[in-house]
């Protein structure tokens, strides 16, 4: 009998150690209140007007409680006793381990293990219309911060398997450099405004940081866990490819990257566990599941698991091809710079950006697009698409209630002749370095080529330097028609590659678009450090051309530097780089625009895509940059009109089977102006060299 209780004993005590100590605590000091009281009684002297057990037993408790109560009992028992002030004396002193001590330290322990489960996953969090990440990468905090924009209270849980405190470190690094420089933006914005006009105007557009952002560290495919973040009630959760850049040696990172190159079966294993609990029927409607995907391994079994596991009605998955959509992202960039500015505003949450709504009817979109413009003068109308989840029209606004916002049906005036023979003019490419997304870029390439290749002649030259085994790994891009010259070089070779570079540029009319590329293989420490090195080169290019030659057009040459981490954005754009590519925060503001609007996944797969080569007809429609002076007929630039008077007579002077949607324009020192607000207020006057901002299918 008593071996049966010392095992149960044992096994409630391993179970549950914290009460275990608390009975231990709570006993002990029964048997000390006790002991202390019955000494106390037994030596108080018979004159004690408050005798007995009990009357003791109150004076112990004061004196544990508080040891200054000690003075009063004695001088209520009587001093005479020495042997009766010993064992007060006594009591107090064990009853402030036994205790006090004891029960501070229970009640600390109890608070630090309280914080430290709240961090580690252990205690659940009841949320809903939340946005869940799981697992981080570079491209984690950007999504996090186009959070900031979108006009309301967000909650954002992160599940990673690392330290919770760098992802915080990073986090508000990232929110307080934002809210810093919106803060700046906002007090340039009304410095010229009169003094209350300034402070009603600073204290409206005052940036707050809406966003509550939860740090959890645990398993992303464990059950509980997942539960624990509420993930059935989210409104998006998005599963991102894991770096090991910071996490093992430079060998280990890249046997590590050789094995993802192949396939990512952590993706998998995730993704299968969270789409069984959002196609659950206690799981919220119309919940999105956007998944990063790397290689074709991984992005075939993940259409598997969207054909056995999707259930629209309850949740949607969607893959974004990384590489492929950078690849697509860097060969526009190169081909037309300016896109970078426009798709930086349109693919985020902050100004100008894309809207979806629900279509009915109205096969005819140009009629369905007219009728739009005349009665909304605050939204851009582009397309109407049927999509895996119906038929979406499509526009550019500052906000949703700019899409709504309707107004008197009015024709503007505004006549313009159109250049019905523009064609886009040869461009010649240099590409520096080279990193996991090349094949991409060159496919993007190779798909405008196929569009836009003019009749007579080549519209693209494109001239590579990279070291040797690069080089080797792409067959010295021999497939690729229109590289014209490869040329092995590292980033030591400094006058190779300048020289390379000064010959492309002379031995081609029109402007040069270099494309710098950061190698994403490279360990932590190095990233983004090549393509640095190249940008010092060909800012030496520039400026010694400027010294040979001070008409030289320093805008002949369009940089597009390409760097991976945000924390370089700085160094690089101090360096006078025209276009700097954050590639990872395009992929955020992507996943953060679709994880809202579902609709736009294919609507964006859309615009990043030209017509496959051959083809009869233009079917897919993408942003295009075209000159002013070449686009109207006969240079017949409009004169100063207002923004819809130019949206209008574009789009009815247009052909019917492409019509082309003006959403702005970039003058010639850069400043780009998207269309967005009252078009009515906007005014518009055109110069030769501007460049327009153009929808369209070719």
């Amino acid at each position: 009998m008593f071996r049966r209780i010392k095992e149960r004993i044992s096994l409630f005590t391993v179970k549950q150690p914290s009460l275990t100590i608390l009975i231990a605590i709570f006993v002990l000091n029964l048997v000390l209140f006790a002991v202390a009281a019955g000494i106390i009684s037994w030596l108080a002297p018979n004159s004690l007007v408050h005798s007995g057990f009990w009357a003791s037993v109150f004076y112990t408790i004061c004196m544990v409680l508080d040891a200054g109560c000690i003075e009063y009992v004695i001088a209520d028992i009587g001093q005479s006793s020495v042997a009766l002030i010993l064992v007060c004396l006594l009591t107090v002193l064990v009853g402030m381990i036994t205790f006090t001590g004891a029960v501070v330290g229970y009640v600390t322990n109890y608070i630090s293990s309280f914080i430290e489960n709240s961090k580690s996953g252990s205690r659940a969090i009841r949320v809903s219309g939340h946005t869940v990440i799981l697992n981080w990468n570079s491209r984690a905090s950007e999504i996090v911060n186009d959070l900031l924009y979108t006009g309301k209270k967000e909650t954002v849980i992160i599940l990673e398997g690392q330290e919770p405190k760098e992802i915080e470190e990073e986090i508000n690094e990232r929110l307080s450099s934002t809210l810093k420089e919106e803060i700046n933006n906002v007090r340039e914005e009304s410095a010229s405004f009169p003094l209350f006009k300034r402070i009603a105007y600073r204290r409206k557009h005052h940036p707050q940081n809406k966003v509550t952002v939860i740090v959890r560290e645990g398993e992303t495919y464990s059950t509980k866990q997942l539960n624990d973040i509420s993930i059935s009630q989210a409104n998006s959760i998005i599963l991102l490819t894991k770096e090991y850049q910071n996490e093992i040696c430079q060998f280990g990172s890249h046997e590590r990257r050789e094995v993802l190159e192949k396939g990512n079966a952590n993706t998998l294993k995730t993704l299968v566990q969270v789409a069984q609990m959002t196609s659950d029927e206690a799981s919220a409607d119309h919940q999105t599941i956007i998944v990063e995907i790397e290689d074709d391994w991984t992005a075939k079994l993940v259409d598997r698991i969207i054909a056995h596991k999707e259930k629209l009605a309850k949740c949607r998955i969607i893959p974004i091809y990384v590489n492929r959509v950078l690849g697509q992202i860097l060969s526009q960039f190169s081909i037309m710079p300016e896109l970078n500015t426009v798709y930086s505003e349109l693919f985020s949450n902050r100004g100008a950006e894309f809207f979806a709504k629900p279509q009915e009817g109205k096969d005819d979109v140009a009629q369905a697009t007219r009728q739009y413009m005349l009665t909304h003068h605050c939204a851009i109308p582009l397309t109407v698409m049927q999509t895996s989840i119906g038929k979406y029209a499509f526009s550019v606004a500052n906000s949703n209630e700019d899409c709504e916002r309707s107004a008197e049906e009015e024709q503007p005036a505004l006549s313009v002749k159109l250049n019905m023979s523009y064609q886009m003019l040869p461009k010649n490419i240099v590409i520096v370095g080279h990193n996991s997304k090349c094949q991409d870029i060159m496919n993007g390439f190779s798909s405008f080529r196929g569009e836009h290749n003019l009749s007579e002649g080549e519209i693209l030259n494109i001239t590579v330097i990279d070291d040797e085994k690069s080089l080797e790994h792409f067959d010295y891009y021999r497939e690729y028609p229109y590289v014209s010259k490869t040329v092995v070089a590292d980033i030591y070779d400094a006058e190779l590659i300048k020289s390379t570079i000064e010959e492309a540029v002379d031995s081609h009319e029109g402007d040069t678009s270099l494309l710098i590329l950061s190698d994403d293989k490279a360990v932590t420490e190095d990233i983004d450090s090549a393509a640095l090195t190249y940008l010092i080169y060909v800012q030496d290019i520039i400026l010694d051309r400027k010294k040979r030659d001070p008409d030289f057009d320093r805008n002949s040459i369009d940089v597009v530097v390409e760097i991976l981490n945000p924390k370089n954005f700085d160094v690089v754009h101090n360096y006078s780089a025209d276009n700097v590519v954050i590639s990872n925060r395009y992929i955020s503001k992507m996943v953060t625009q679709i994880g809202r609007k579902q609709a736009l996944f294919e609507f964006y797969s859309d615009i990043l895509t030209y017509d496959e080569e051959g083809a009869t007809s233009y079917e897919s429609k993408e942003l295009y940059i075209k000159e002013v002076d070449r686009f109207f007929d006969k240079n017949e630039i409009p004169a100063k009109c207002s923004a819809r008077e130019l949206i209008w007579s574009v789009f009815e002077a247009s052909p019917q089977n492409n019509k082309e949607i003006i959403l702005g324009y970039t003058s010639s020192n850069g400043k780009m102006t998207i269309f967005s607000g009252n078009q009515d207020d906007i005014q518009v006057e055109l110069r030769p060299k501007d460049k327009l901002i153009i929808f369209s299918s070719h």
